[in-house]
């Protein structure tokens, strides 16, 4: 069975308005206005699913979409996984199915999102508790690696890492004890890329 795919490259920015200006200025069709996600992070009682590096995810944004991701290949040097979303029509009601069949939260995460499209591919300009970031997807490798280059991304600065391992390498260097990656959790902590073991991938970095 062949299973839809993800490809996708991803950077912490250091000014993301300006990056948004500059996806503007190359002509970047914007395709969702900025919104709002709240993300829960699904396993077994036993942590079975993260170990083996797939996820299982719920997200409620403008609509409700319950997501599965394979184990990362990065043979390519682009992050490839497979991926199988759903929208469902009810989040809670969603969450109650999975807590039924024996899945329990185990990370919550939020973030504001802004999608634009240019090249072939889509430009997700993500704002997180800890930091900004881009991400991009496309059809291909080729077209990824092009679009960055022209974004002026520094290839060698993107990150394969999600956003929950990312935070779990902000709570190891930082000394904190949260669970969730919410903006209530780290109100007023001021993240360096140093805890995210990442550098500004933007020009101004």
């Amino acid at each position: 069975m062949n299973l839809p795919q993800e490809l996708e490259g991803k950077w912490l920015l250091k000014d993301l308005s300006a990056f948004a200006s500059r996806l503007t200025a190359l002509g970047a069709q914007l395709l969702q206005a900025r919104c709002y996600e709240n993300n829960l992070r699904f396993d077994t009682p036993q942590m079975s699913l993260t170990p083996a590096l797939q996820v299982l995810r719920l997200r409620k944004d403008s609509q409700a979409r319950l997501t599965y991701k394979g184990p990362l290949d990065l043979t390519t040097g682009i992050s490839l996984r497979h991926e199988i979303e759903v929208t469902v029509d009810d989040f809670e009601r969603a969450r109650q199915l999975l807590e039924a069949l024996g899945y329990e939260v185990f990370f919550q995460y939020e973030k504001f999102r802004t999608v634009y499209q240019l090249d072939g591919c889509h430009i997700m300009l993500d704002e997180l508790p800890y930091g900004d970031f881009v991400e991009i997807e496309g059809p291909d490798p080729a077209a990824i690696l092009a679009l960055a280059e022209r974004l002026h991304l520094r290839w060698q600065d993107a990150s394969a890492v999600t956003y929950a391992g990312l935070f779990d390498i902000f709570i190891d260097n930082s000394g904190h004890d949260f669970r969730d990656l919410t903006f209530a959790n780290l109100a007023g902590i001021s993240v360096t890329p140093d805890q995210l073991e990442l550098p500004w991938a933007d020009q101004s970095g």
